[in-house]
């Protein structure tokens, strides 16, 4: 059994014909192994062209190196028995933080000889084969020292054929273990401050026969310490004591600090300088019993440098992580993790300037740190460090996740005068409502929680920046873009390109069967951030107003002070509601229509659609009334005239579609709000609620307010109802409407095939006039539009609605404006994707 970790440089050692390719097709997947001879062939078209070998191991490195890049798995099939060819893989290796490994095919020197004299391609001789070899047995007893982590040997052909492989985890991924956890920051030999705050975490504490606690233990959680158990507080025995009973219970994990890897040096008798609180450390440990001592060293030697936890999700190391290092093994990535990185330079304390690198973080794991003392633990780019200064008189802090909820206990003193004031700050970190033009431009990839890494393309940034650059309100009041929404697929049935049937045969395959069909409102698609008092606006949003009503793309649909009076009447009726005290909210984010259309889009309206109106009105009674004189003087224009005539129908019956789309409105006189989802409150989402409770909350807000709220009518549908949802769809859009939206009645839905459509909707036909234009229903131009391709839009829709909730999350996480905004922007810049817009 040759145990290999899971992600490693697995570099593989024989001579020519030792069966190196044979011995990787058996244990690894094609797609894993990079073969020497195959880039040979890649450059040269010839896999035994020596002359290539260089350009060969160029393209062999490349692939490889962007594997490993990527997490995964990498074997070398070469014959590798030179130094300097080993040497350059060790270097990648260490370059990607993976563990190189080496497994060596050695079987006897005739069996590579048979092997390649059957072989017609290769014409080199035995004296070949025995070169390599001297070479591998000169280097054999090196490997180790080369850089590899393993070494496994093979001897024999039965050797190599009875050999099997486990791929075996890194000791740092937990990513199995998903909490709930407790994660502890630095303690520094503070143990009462570290009972007491255990103790309200909810752990219940075990003592030892001389009344010490040695364990901790609370059904269903775990605690996580980030290091720096010891050092300059009252008593580190007695911390190191409970933190390894925990740990040897299962109770909680550790992670090594720098002040832990000094102890370990200094325990093991090697030459350290006693400073920075170690003394006091070694004093107390002093008291302790040579057991004692000796349980201590081995618990330190065993610390793994981070861990991995909740299937990536969260990342636990004592000075940080970069993104590239998560899940890593190298001497480097043990470095950071211990002490981070610093620039080089002293500040005026004499103590080193640590780079920021929470600043720049880009990831999609939360990682939590200690190390560097702060005052108040502060969240930065989904990083928080948890080192409030325990023994400096400050306090200790633990973080419950994933609650994200802080817990902290005041010190009972300042233990240790700190060489610096805990108050100032270690560097300057960004301001979080501050955007920077990077964080928009240039290709990007956004991690969300619903349909994972979803890519915005540098092009679309650019168009996206002009809107957002020019048009957009205020970023800080800009939390959520609503998605497009996708159209049914497209109608057999006679006349119509859209039918309800449609939507119910889609949902039921992906499994969803039951649904609420919800009536579409003649207007225009609104957010609206509303606040409770004038207050919260600039104290939680950093920005003077009463919030903000906007539009898919980000533009107000008021000016100012039409907006406030707006937002003044919605604030009073939401009060009226008590929606503010049920929801424990200092604000709420709608999802609604502004009705009517023509309040938004009087221009569109007036400049397009009645002016289509207007010139067919216009041109077509002439043309009929002349091909109607033509008719009577005998002149064969039949045809034409009933296409005149039938094309002045459909002119009518398109000023009728838009008209209704239009009502007179003076200020705000005549202007109606139709609320339909709660999307976002201080600290809550609400997609995982099903649209029944979020109607409930609009015609609660109907009922406070009918002169300002419209009600979304609406009717709930299973499989046996269906004939009801369709008739419901007749009756809406034979009144004139513009049809209705149909939705998983449990609102967000994940399926076995992925996430399904927040919605599909299906317009009635005399809508669809205004699409597609007055004469659509033509057979020539009906039959054209039948061939609709539907997948770009579908898929654009996903994307912008996984963005769209991955900016509401972030929001409630109370995550940095940029955060939001990423997602934000991304939705808009997605809009420039070649969709045909009428879909």
């Amino acid at each position: 059994m040759i145990d290999i970790p899971a992600l490693s440089l697995v570099v593989l050692v024989g001579a020519s014909g030792s069966g190196k390719s044979t011995f990787a097709r058996t244990h690894f997947k094609g797609t894993e192994v990079i073969s020497s001879d195959f880039c040979r062939g890649l450059v040269s078209d010839d896999e035994n062209d020596q002359a290539a070998t260089k350009d060969a191991f160029e393209v062999l490195h490349f692939i490889a190196g962007k594997r490993l890049a990527a997490g995964r798995l990498t074997v070398i099939d070469a014959t590798n028995v030179q130094p300097e060819a080993r040497k350059e893989l060790v270097a990648l290796a260490r370059e990607h933080d993976v563990l190189p490994v080496a497994i060596v095919l050695d079987p006897p020197e005739r069996v590579c000889v048979e092997r390649n004299e059957l072989r017609g391609d290769r014409q080199f001789g035995a004296k070949v084969i025995t070169r390599q070899r001297g070479q591998l047995k000169r280097g054999l007893r090196s490997l180790k020292r080369e850089g590899f982590r393993k070494v496994h040997v093979l001897n024999s052909v039965e050797e190599i054929d009875a050999v099997s492989i486990e791929r075996t985890r890194l000791f740092n991924d937990l990513t199995d273990r998903t909490g709930p956890f407790d994660i502890v920051g630095d303690v520094h030999g503070c143990r009462p401050e570290l009972e007491r705050l255990l103790t309200d975490l909810g752990y219940t504490l075990l003592l030892d026969d001389a009344g010490r606690p040695i364990d901790a233990v609370q059904e269903g959680r775990r605690a996580i310490f980030v290091g720096d158990l010891v050092d300059r507080g009252p008593d580190s025995p007695g911390v190191l004591r409970l933190v390894m009973g925990m740990v040897a219970a299962g109770n909680a994990y550790c992670v090594p600090g720098n002040h832990e890897d000094k102890l370990l040096r200094a325990l093991q008798g090697r030459n350290v300088k006693v400073s920075h609180g170690l003394e006091t450390t070694l004093e107390q440990l002093e008291q302790e019993t040579p057991e004692f001592r000796a349980q201590v060293a081995a618990f330190i030697d065993g610390l793994i440098s981070h861990y991995v936890f909740d299937g990536g999700k969260l990342v636990v190391s004592h000075a940080g992580l970069v993104e590239r290092m998560h899940g890593r093994a190298s001497g480097r990535v043990r470095s950071f993790c211990l002490y981070g990185e610093t620039t080089g330079e002293t500040d005026e304390f004499g103590l080193p300037v640590r780079y920021p690198w929470a600043n720049e973080y880009r990831g999609r794991a939360m990682v939590v740190y200690g190390h560097t003392p702060t005052p108040e633990p502060e969240w930065i780019n989904n990083t928080i460090c948890l080192d409030t200064g325990a023994v400096f008189g400050g306090s200790l802090t633990a973080l419950r996740y994933p609650e994200r909820e802080l817990v902290a206990v005041q010190s009972a003193e300042e233990y240790y005068a700190p060489a610096k004031p805990l108050h100032v700050a270690s560097a300057p970190a960004r301001e979080p409502d501050v955007l920077e033009l990077t964080d928009v431009t240039g290709r990007r990839v956004i991690e969300t929680s619903v349909h994972g890494r979803l890519s915005v393309r540098a092009e679309q940034a650019g168009a996206a920046l002009e809107v957002m650059s020019r048009f957009a309100i205020d970023p800080r009041f800009l939390l959520y873009l609503p998605p497009t929404m996708s159209p049914v697929a497209t109608s057999p049935l006679p006349g119509l390109l859209e039918h309800p049937l449609q939507a119910f045969e889609t949902f039921r395959g992906q499994g969803v069967t039951e649904l609420v069909c919800e009536e579409k409102h003649m207007g225009s698609r609104a957010v609206v951030l509303l606040t409770r008092d004038d207050e919260v606006a600039e104290k939680r949003f950093g920005l003077a107003g009463r919030g903000a009503l906007h539009t898919r793309t980000g533009r107000s649909f008021f000016e100012p002070a039409l907006t406030d009076e707006l937002l003044s009447r919605l604030r009073g009726v939401a009060e009226a509601a008590g929606i503010f005290d049920e929801l424990d909210t200092s604000w709420l984010l709608l999802d609604a229509e502004l009705l009517p259309w023509s309040a938004k889009a009087e221009e569109l309206l007036r400049d397009q659609y009645a002016a289509v109106g207007a010139a067919a009105r216009t041109s077509l009674p002439a043309a009929t009334a002349a091909l109607e004189s033509a008719v009577a003087a005998g002149l064969d224009v039949g045809d034409l005239l009933a296409t005149m005539q039938s094309r002045a129908v459909n002119a009518d019956r398109f000023t009728a579609a838009y008209r209704r789309y239009c009502w007179p409105t003076d200020g705000l006189d005549g202007v109606r709000i139709a609320p339909f989802q709660v999307l976002a409150t201080e600290g809550s989402t609400y997609q995982d609620r099903p649209h029944a409770w979020h109607l409930d909350i609009a015609d609660r807000l109907v009922a406070a307010g009918p002169e300002l709220i419209t009600p979304t009518r609406r009717l709930f549908v299973d499989e046996s109802a269906w004939s009801d949802g369709v008739a419901w769809w007749e009756e809406l859009t034979g009144a004139g409407g513009e049809g209705m939206v149909v939705k998983p009645a449990a609102n967000l839905i994940r399926t076995a095939k992925g996430l399904a459509q927040p919605g599909l909707k299906v317009r009635g036909p005399e809508y669809l006039r205004l699409i597609y234009g007055p004469d659509y229903t033509e057979p020539a131009n009906f039959e054209r539009l039948r061939d609709r391709n539907l997948g770009h839009k579908r898929s654009l829709a996903l994307r912008e609605y996984a963005l769209g909730l991955e900016a509401l999350e972030r929001v409630a996480r109370g995550e940095p404006l940029w955060r939001i905004h990423e997602c934000v922007f991304a939705v808009l810049a997605l809009e420039s994707e070649p969709v045909d817009p009428r879909l």
